[in-house]
């Protein structure tokens, strides 16, 4: 009876350590899954664009389940060593090509999605982390044209919709573009130039996609109300056919134009002008002047976070603050530099709901690039001395 009990003990044994086995594979083949990334570049070379695929319909059409947002995989264990590693702890992404428009990934701003500008690619990157691609755009990255702006569809978590303003051979366009298919045309025809095609995309709604453009290098093409150049656009079409023309709610904008925006709806547009640089606030009569720069610092970006508007300079290497106007004290004070001259040229800049924020340098092409650039450095913005009550 004693060794009946053994041999019954044995089996058990043994059907539990192939139970723990079949479930140890499943549970690597699921992680191998979800890890896994779509190359779109080869579906670009090899497709031309037709009709939006099945991907890019509703939930309910496709039955698969949501999707969470870009984010890079976790990594333990010690630094790794190598000429990508940046010393600086507030630097999350390395090695990069020079870069077009930067988000942050998670609230703490601590994992970024960022636009290669010159290589077409998204990629999404933490410190010590890896890098990967989640779409990739065919661009003319010449002059400052390429991958110059992106932004997630309002309801990425279920349609994982990504939309760009993109510069081809032809034209600057808004483009989206779905897991597997190809970049789809939403808006064609914003002119093309050497230099001022940087321009800025931002989801005022659901259904409103705001496309700022800038001037292709004609400053006569932002005031002529015929042309798509120098324009703060509203686009609710997004089908990949003919769509009507998008609304022009402002003109007269330069080149390098970027978007930032506040909590309460506010909108405040920097740019480049021949003569000075400006951060203007678009209000229903149109765009409204709130400080310039005669000495051209090469504003780059700007965001807003706590009552103040932080401002990135390619030229003189700073992020500068301003608080923003109320409707008790409309008059901005000067702007304060808040970092200067340590991680070099500076482009986009962007806040996370934490307050923390995201900026990406362009020392590859407008600065003086160290081993580990094009980076993107996360900033973690002085409180403001105002008293906003």
């Amino acid at each position: 009876m004693r060794e009946g009990r053994k041999k019954r003990h044995a089996a058990a044994g043994y059907r539990r350590l192939r139970f723990w086995a079949l479930l140890t594979g499943m549970i690597m083949l699921l992680v191998a899954t979800l890890a896994g990334c779509a190359d779109f570049s080869g579906q670009d070379r090899d497709r031309s664009a037709g009709q939006f695929s099945a991907n890019n319909e509703s939930l309910q059409q496709k039955q698969q389940t949501p999707t969470p947002a870009p984010s890079t995989p976790e990594n333990p264990g010690p630094p790794p060593t190598g000429p990508c590693v940046d010393p600086d702890p507030q630097v999350i992404a390395t090695c990069l090509a020079s870069t077009g428009g930067v988000m942050a990934g998670d609230d703490q701003a601590t994992t970024t999605v960022v636009a290669e500008r010159t290589t077409g690619k998204l990629i999404t990157a933490k410190r010590y982390g890896p890098q990967r691609a989640i779409a990739s755009f065919d661009v003319d990255g010449s002059g400052d044209g390429g991958l110059i702006d992106f932004a997630l569809s309002p309801s990425y978590s279920q349609d994982r919709l990504i939309y760009a303003l993109i510069t081809t051979a032809s034209d600057n366009r808004v483009v989206r573009i779905a897991p597997g298919d190809v970049a789809k045309p939403i808006l064609t025809g914003i002119p093309k130039g050497a230099t001022g095609n940087m321009g800025a995309l931002y989801f005022r709604s659901p259904t409103e996609l705001l496309v700022a453009t800038g001037d292709a290098g004609d400053p006569a093409a932002a005031a002529n109300p015929s042309s798509l150049a120098g324009k703060l656009l509203s686009v609710t079409s997004f089908g990949s056919g003919a769509n009507p023309a998008p609304k022009v709610l402002a003109s007269g904008f330069a080149s390098n134009v970027a978007l930032c925006h506040n909590d309460t709806g506010a909108l405040y547009v920097s740019d480049r002008t021949s003569t000075e640089d400006r951060l203007q606030i678009v209000e229903s009569a149109g765009p409204k002047v709130l400080w310039t720069w005669p000495d051209r610092p090469e504003v780059a970006g700007c965001a807003v976070s706590a009552g103040q508007i932080f401002v990135t300079t390619t030229r003189t290497q700073q992020i500068l603050s301003l608080t923003e106007p109320t409707r008790d004290k409309p008059t901005i004070t000067p702007p304060v530099v808040v970092l200067e001259k340590r991680y070099g040229a500076l482009g986009r800049i962007v806040s996370s709901t934490s307050g923390a924020m995201l900026f990406a340098t362009v020392n590859k092409a407008s600065g003086n690039p160290v081993g580990t650039d094009d980076r993107v450095v996360r900033f973690i913005p002085p409180a403001s001395s105002e008293n906003r009550t």
